[in-house]
Parts: C-alpha cells; sequence; structure tokens
C-alpha cells in the first residue's frame, strides 16, 4: 500500500504544480478543493465535503502551500484509497490538469495517448524526491526498452553524448522533458509515427500495466471443446483473453493464486505445443503457436505464481527497487571516496603548507644573509656597476646554497648510513680498548700475588725475629755461669739477629721495588681506564648508542698474609710500635 500511495502522490504532484499559476509554491483554496472532490470521485473514496471545509476553515484567505495541503490529503482521501479504483482514470484526471500548461504538442511526431503514456513512466522511473525528475540511467533504461519494442538497434554512441551533454546542465529531466525528448524522435530516426507509437504502447503496458507477456494463442473451450484463437495478457495475478489485440472484446480471465500451477501437456487432437494452467476451480488448456513460444509461455506463467507465492511485487517494480539500492549504494561509496579524497587533499594542502612555511623560512633566511652582505659591499666598493656585478653574483650564490641545502635534505639518509658505519668503527675500537683494560688487571692481580709472597716472607721473618727474642729473654733468666756461658751465644745471635736485619732491609728494599711496579701497574690501569673514558664520551658525543660499563673505583690496598684489605693501615702502624717498643725494651734490658 505504501507503494501505490508513492505512486499517487507523484500524479497528485503533477495536478497541484499545474495548479500554482505564478510558481509560488501555493495554490488557491478553491481550487484545492475541486482538487479533491475530483480526486475522491475518480479513486472511489467518499467525499466528505464537511471536513473539506473544516479543514480550510480559518480567517486567512490567501492561497494554501503543498505542506499545508498534505495533511488533508493524507488524512482523509489517501487513507481511505483502496484498490477498487482505475488507476488509468486516475492518472488521466491528473495528466488533463496539467499537460495543456506545460507543453506544446503540436511540433511532436507522438499523440497525446502516447505523451499520456511516456508521462505514467515517467512517474513510474522518476526518484521518490520532490520536484519529481528521471536521472539518465533510468532515461537509459527506458529508451533501451523503447527501442527493443520498436525492433530498433541501440545506439550507445548516440546516447554517451547525449549524456554528455546533459550531465553538462542538470544531469536529470522532468517529465515534459522527457516527452519532448521521445517526441522529437532523437533516438528513433528512421522509426514512422505508427512503430513509434506501437513501443511507446509496448512499453506501456510492460512497466504501468504490469503486462509480463501476451500474444496470441489458441484456447479450448469448457462447453463446446473447440479451439478457438484469443490474444492473451498476462498480469501478476492474472491472464486475462480478449478476442483481438486491441483489448476491446474481452472474453475472459484466469485468476492466478499461489495454488495455481501450470504443466506441459503432450500433443492431442491435432494440436501441439500444449500446456495447461490449473487452478482451483477449473483448468485451462492452451496451445502455442511453436515450441519456444509455449516455454517462454510456461516459464512467465511459472514466474508469476512463485512471486504470489513469496508475497513478492510485480518483476518490473522489483527491478526499479534494486535499480534504486545499487545506485544508492553506489552513491553512499563514491560519496565514502570523495570523503576519502577530500582528506587525502586536505593532508596534501597541510604539506604544501609546511612546504611553503619551510621555503618562506629559507626565503627569509637568504634574504637576511643577502642583506649583511650587500651591507658590506657597499662598505667596502664604492662604484655602482661593481656593486651591481657583485648583486647579481650574491644572488646566485645564496640560489646554489638554497639549493644545496635541499640537496643536503636528500643526502641525510646516506650521512645517517655513514654516522652508523663509524659508530660501529668506534664499537671495536672501544672493544679492543676493554681488551686492554682486562690485561692491566691481570698484571695488576699478578703484581698483588708477588706483594703478598714478599708481606708472607717478611711475616716468616719476624716470626723468627720474635723467637729468637723469646729465646734471649729466656738467657736472661738464667745463672750467671749460664750467663757467661751465653754471653758468646748472644753474641752470635746478635750477629745473626744482625744478618737477619740485613736481610729485612733487604726484603724492606723488595717491597719498595714491588710496590713501584704495583704503582705503574696501577697508572697503566688508570690509563686504561682514561681510555675507556675518552672512547666513552667519543660514543655519548654520536648520540649515544653504546653505553659502556665502568669498572669501580680501585685504590691502593694494603696486601698482609691474611689476604688483600685484611689490616687497615692504622692497625699496621700500631703493630709496628708495639713491635719497636719491645724491641728497645729487649736491647735496654740487656
Amino acid at each position: 500500500m505504501g507503494l501505490l500511495r508513492d505512486e499517487l502522490l507523484k500524479s497528485i504532484w503533477h495536478a497541484f504544480t499545474a495548479l500554482d499559476v505564478d510558481q509560488s509554491g501555493k495554490v488557491s483554496k478553491s481550487q484545492l478543493k475541486v482538487l479533491s472532490h475530483n480526486l475522491c470521485t475518480v479513486m472511489k473514496v467518499p467525499h466528505d465535503p464537511v471536513a473539506l471545509e473544516e479543514h480550510f476553515k480559518d480567517d486567512d484567505e490567501g492561497p494554501v502551500s503543498n505542506q499545508g495541503y498534505m495533511p488533508y490529503l493524507n488524512r482523509f482521501i489517501l487513507d481511505k484509497v483502496r484498490d477498487n479504483f482505475d488507476i488509468l482514470e486516475f492518472n488521466n484526471v491528473c495528466w488533463t490538469l496539467c499537460f495543456k500548461k506545460n507543453i506544446n504538442m503540436s511540433h511532436l511526431l507522438i499523440s497525446n495517448d502516447d505523451a499520456f503514456k511516456v508521462w505514467c513512466i515517467f512517474n513510474f522511473l522518476s526518484e521518490d524526491r520532490y520536484p519529481l525528475v528521471i536521472i539518465t540511467e533510468e532515461i537509459e533504461y527506458f529508451l533501451r526498452k523503447l527501442m527493443e519494442a520498436m525492433g530498433g538497434i541501440w545506439n550507445q554512441e548516440r546516447f554517451d553524448d547525449y549524456k554528455l551533454m546533459l550531465n553538462r546542465k542538470q544531469q536529470c529531466l522532468i517529465a515534459w522533458e522527457l516527452i519532448e525528448l521521445v517526441g522529437m524522435g532523437h533516438f528513433s530516426k528512421g522509426m514512422n509515427r505508427q512503430t513509434l507509437s506501437m513501443g511507446i504502447s509496448e512499453v506501456f503496458q510492460e512497466l504501468i500495466l504490469d503486462v509480463l507477456r501476451q500474444g496470441y494463442m489458441m484456447k479450448k473451450g469448457h462447453k463446446r471443446k473447440n479451439w478457438t484463437e484469443r490474444w492473451f495478457v498476462l498480469g501478476p495475478n492474472s491472464m486475462s483473453y480478449y478476442v483481438s489485440e486491441d483489448l476491446t472484446d474481452k472474453k475472459g480471465e484466469i485468476a492466478l493464486d499461489r495454488n495455481c500451477c501450470v504443466e506441459s501437456l503432450p500433443d492431442k487432437e491435432g494440436k501441439k505445443c500444449l500446456f495447461i494452467v490449473k487452478c482451483s476451480d477449473k483448468s485451462f488448456e492452451i496451445s502455442a503457436s511453436d515450441k519456444k513460444r509455449k516455454q517462454e509461455w510456461i516459464q512467465a506463467i511459472q514466474t508469476c505464481i512463485q512471486l504470489l507465492r513469496l508475497g513478492l511485487p510485480s518483476p518490473h517494480l522489483e527491478a526499479r527497487l534494486r535499480r534504486r539500492e545499487l545506485r544508492q549504494k553506489q552513491q553512499a561509496e563514491q560519496g565514502e571516496l570523495e570523503e576519502r579524497m577530500r582528506l587525502l587533499q586536505i593532508a596534501n594542502e597541510n604539506k604544501h603548507r609546511q612546504l611553503e612555511s619551510m621555503t618562506k623560512v629559507l626565503s627569509f633566511s637568504a634574504v637576511a644573509t643577502a642583506t649583511l652582505e650587500e651591507q658590506r659591499r657597499k662598505q667596502t666598493q664604492t662604484d655602482l656597476q661593481d656593486r651591481y656585478r657583485t648583486d647579481l653574483e650574491r644572488e646566485k650564490m645564496v640560489r646554489q646554497q638554497m639549493e644545496e641545502q635541499v640537496a643536503q635534505k636528500s643526502s641525510e639518509l646516506e650521512q645517517y648510513l655513514q654516522r652508523v658505519r663509524e659508530l660501529e668503527d668506534m664499537y671495536h675500537r672501544l672493544e679492543d680498548a676493554l681488551e686492554d683494560e682486562r690485561q692491566a688487571r691481570q698484571d695488576e692481580e699478578t703484581m698483588r700475588k708477588l706483594q703478598t709472597r714478599l708481606l708472607e716472607e717478611e711475616s716468616a721473618k719476624r716470626a723468627e725475629l720474635e723467637q729468637i727474642h723469646l729465646q734471649q729473654q729466656r738467657a736472661i733468666s738464667q745463672t750467671q755461669a749460664e750467663k757467661q756461658e751465653l754471653e758468646s751465644d748472644r753474641l752470635a745471635k746478635e750477629m745473626a739477629l744482625q744478618a737477619a736485619m740485613l736481610q729485612l732491609e733487604s726484603l724492606e728494599r723488595e717491597r719498595h721495588g714491588a710496590l713501584e711496579q704495583y704503582e705503574e701497574v696501577r697508572m697503566k690501569l688508570e690509563q686504561a681506564a682514561n681510555k675507556t673514558k675518552s672512547w666513552k664520551d667519543k660514543v655519548a658525543k654520536h648520540e649515544g648508542l653504546v653505553r659502556l660499563i665502568q669498572p669501580g673505583d680501585k685504590g691502593p690496598q694494603r696486601m698482609t698474609n691474611w689476604g688483600p684489605a685484611a689490616i687497615t693501615d692504622t692497625e699496621l702502624d700500631l703493630r709496628k710500635k708495639s713491635w719497636q717498643e719491645r724491641k728497645n725494651h729487649n736491647q735496654s734490658s740487656q
């Protein structure tokens, strides 16, 4: 019912627009009352003059716009419409109101009836927006159908030229322009008036009257059982048959529904190409002229029954809806593509502005440099001709500098790769420096072991001296005789002690020598550490791609027989002082 309302509104819109003489978008109330009365009459809707008067009853005597008329039209007319009226008569009423004010038929090759049919086809193929127009795709669809009905050859090149001309203007046509296009015979050259009229009628019957197929066939009677030639017209839900193709004398109708079926029959009674249409109340035997037309009729009838079973609209209406959906999908894709192109254009413009700003900055810097150079030239040159020549040379130099800057930007990648190669080479050199540092650490460890061994020997000598000192103390406590006897031993031991002291001094000198060697090794270690630090500074200068791992602080440590750093310097001084006091005490007691 919604599709029927849309089609009715298109015809009513033409009538309303025709009543709008001054093209102001408004029509007088008296004219709308007459229009409403005629619409109610032709659509078999009960006319309610009270409601009509109440709707237009107000103090404003001026005209009414289309928006003001629509509420009454929807509520009191279209909502009450049923499918029991003749839609062709309805279209004819609207056509009568509008065609004389919009088109002159005197110079056209078609009759008024043919123009009415083209007008109905326009309403069927036009877009569901107002003012009504038909787009180029639907124009091509209609003209192709027309050429096919006339038996002509479709000229795509000619239509492409016309489409190109149409796109320069508005890319669509109104109803009167389409009638004039067909009536002027632009796409039907070589065809006479009768052929053009027959073609329009055939397309009109196919699209508007939903005639899916028509033609002469033989039908078997139900009472006499005789065979009679009839003109059959197949619609979406019925199959009518007439005496002849002028459709004046209708002999009957086969009502189609979802329970009907069509089957092929074998030849009999001297008739060939037979098929039967079975309905709920009766069956109809029909004979086609040949096997091809028989199969075409069977397929067409099966298609109608299948559409009725599925509850789908007529094939032409469904095809129109599919074309519109396809166009809407293409328009959506085109809109999405245009949006993407717009975003790309914006991004391109932003990059262009950035490039222009960079060019301006470079030009400003070049101008500043040129100004400074010009001032210097003014101070050093006095001849006007030489200064002009120098200015030209300076401008050439500035242009060359700008070109070099552009070339420098293009070579940044190569410089970066060269910097990476330099860092790799620096990394290998750093590994060599770390290897030198590890070797210096090994030398330091060797010297520490040597110092430990010397300290152990020194400790052993000191223990031996302490043992001699204890023996001397025990010798003192003996008797005088033993003292005298031991005096010689003491002297011998004194001599041995002096020899041990000399040996101790020798060991002390060796220890000092070892300490000097240790200092040399430590200096080498510091040099290696400084070298490592210098390499680290170089790496940090080249973007810090390599981080060094530095060793801890390595100060000089004391080596004893208990291990490195087991005795602090203070404890060692205290032990030396205590040993010296004991030594002095023993010497004084002797």
